[in-house]
């Protein structure tokens, strides 16, 4: 008997151990397939039904409605000892159970990002790596899971990576980089991933009149501004807009500074607008002189008396957007054409969203808010002239930095134009409403940017005319609704959705003042018996 106890309590020992051998675990992947696709085109991955319940209550479809990577779960699946018992699209996971070890080993597999389980005392064991595959690397690859390396917190800080997430990597825009010498930028392996695509469309030395834009050598600063949108290291360094196309243009005849720079940059914008250019990153500015005369006054700096700030002002009128460090004078004030209205001015912070003390401030004597916004300036990863990764300070590099991610952007919403994309980016920043001349509106949220975007609703044209103009509009706008109708009701709502004015309009009275509201994007909705109708107006 006492043999056949012990016999049954190995039994038991054995089951209860294998019980315990096999666990569960969450199974976290990189990527989805065709994000980007399914989001634009929904009726793939919703229902007619789900898409309308959204659309009711202002739901943005994102990433999290496009199903799992069916091919990933396959891979979990064959897995050895692997059994799948559930998946999630909202958080791309995979519910699995297999042995600490087979689970563990997963992690192998380049398609899984992280691994937590069930039994959180295991969880100190869990592998989580970053992935070994990326897009930049795969010929028509949708994964755009990156080591950003060094470069990863200043691209997190605006939530540019949010965007590389959605494949929003600046395909299809097009950028003139206007600086200072690009040496080695034609033979650097931290590029060469940009010349094999194609997408380095050449460029132009205007101070020096020839085409061989990498052939000065008297400043590098061009190479490592270009490097914070364009560049690639493998598992080092990735830019904010490694997909876009890129132009260089060399106008600084550093280190000599005269007002020939400024004309050359006009030159260089002329050029930039005639080639079809939608993004001008500038990371120089002017206000002193070798000849003192020369010098601008700060009471000069008032967005339209330098010759490069109106001439920044014409290009945005031409329809480019222009990015531009805001300079690295501190508390001496803003160079142009940082200065212009017509320019998003760029200022910068520490790593920890701090103002980075020489950035260069705003004052009264702008027109409008400056800088517009920060991104990080002090300690910013860079790629330098000798193709090694390394970290540089000033608003030389947070205005490309910011602006990669602003080109990821345009890309995500290309039916918006320069101004209002700009101000989607205002108003997506940390202190929107409480703006200073330190932090400008603060540092932007590029996610929330694009969320708000997408929810733009255009004016459809229909059979019912409806007139509101002017738009844009300062003081007082005009809604005429079609005679038909005795009255309409109509409200407005800022980009984030909150009501900021309610009227009521008619045949003989259809002016409504909006002179005490901030100058952003705004949706009208007009209602009338079966007349409804939401615009998009834009305040000065």
């Amino acid at each position: 008997m006492k043999k056949l106890n012990r016999l049954l309590l190995l039994v038991a020992l054995n089951i209860s151990g294998f019980s315990f051998a096999q666990q569960d675990a969450w199974v976290y992947l990189t990527d989805k397939e065709n994000v980007a696709a399914s989001i634009a085109n929904p009726i793939s991955i919703l229902s007619q039904e789900a898409i309308d319940r959204k659309a009711v209550h202002g739901v943005t479809i994102d990433a999290r409605d496009v199903p799992v990577n069916e091919a990933y779960i396959t891979q979990l699946k064959n897995a050895t000892g692997i059994t799948v018992w559930a998946k999630s699209k909202w958080f791309n996971a995979v519910h699995v159970r297999g042995t600490e070890a087979d689970i563990n080993a997963l992690s192998s597999l380049t398609f899984v990002n992280s691994i937590t389980f069930a039994d959180k005392t295991l969880n100190a064991k869990t592998v989580s790596q970053e992935p070994t595959v990326n897009k930049f690397l795969v010929e028509n690859s949708s994964q755009t899971t990156f080591n950003y390396g060094n470069a990863n917190n200043q691209i997190e800080m605006f939530n540019g990576h949010e965007l590389h997430l959605l494949d929003y990597t600046g395909e299809g825009i097009t950028v003139a980089v206007i600086d200072a010498g690009f040496p080695n930028v034609n033979t650097m392996s931290g590029f060469q991933r940009l010349r094999d695509a194609g997408n380095l469309l050449g460029g132009y030395d205007f101070f020096d009149r020839t085409d061989d834009v990498y052939a000065n050598t008297s400043s590098s600063h061009g190479t490592l501004v270009l490097s914070d949108m364009a560049g690639f290291v493998q598992d080092q360094f990735v830019g904010t807009a490694p997909d876009a196309s890129y132009y260089l243009f060399r106008t600084e005849n550093a280190p000599n500074e005269n007002p020939i720079e400024e004309s050359l940059w006009v030159e260089a914008a002329e050029r930039a607008d005639s080639l079809g250019v939608d993004v001008i990153n500038t990371s120089l500015g002017y206000k002193t002189y070798d000849n003192p005369n020369y010098s601008h006054s700060s009471q000069d700096i008032n967005g339209d008396t330098a010759y490069i700030t109106k001439g920044a002002n014409i290009a945005f009128e031409k329809g480019m957007l222009l990015i531009n460090s805001a300079g690295n004078s501190g508390g001496s004030g803003l160079n142009a054409p940082a200065d212009a209205a017509g320019v998003l001015s760029i200022g910068a912070v520490q790593a920890d969203g701090t103002y980075a003390s020489f950035s260069s401030q705003g004052s009264a004597i702008q027109p409008t808010q400056k800088p517009d916004v920060v991104a990080q300036g002090a300690a910013s990863a860079v790629i330098n002239q000798n193709d090694v990764v390394t970290v540089s300070n000033g608003t030389s590099f947070s205005s490309p930095i910011l602006a990669g991610g602003i080109v990821c952007l345009w890309q995500a919403l290309p039916n918006l134009d320069n101004g209002e994309i700009m101000q989607l980016v205002r108003e997506s920043a940390s202190q929107y409403t409480t703006p200073d001349y330190f932090l400008g509106y603060g540092i932007p949220d590029l996610s929330m940017a694009l969320s708000e975007g997408l929810s733009i609703e255009e004016f459809e044209p229909s059979t019912i005319t409806l007139n509101i103009y002017p738009n844009p509009a300062q003081t007082e706008v005009s809604v005429e609704i079609p005679s038909v109708y005795e009255s309409a009701e109509v409200r407005l709502y800022n980009i984030l959705g909150k009501q900021v004015l309610e009227t009521t309009v008619t045949n003989t009275k259809s002016k409504i003042n909006i002179a005490a509201l901030a100058g952003g994007i705004y949706l009208l909705k007009v209602d009338a018996n079966d007349l409804s109708k939401t615009i998009k107006l834009i305040i000065n």
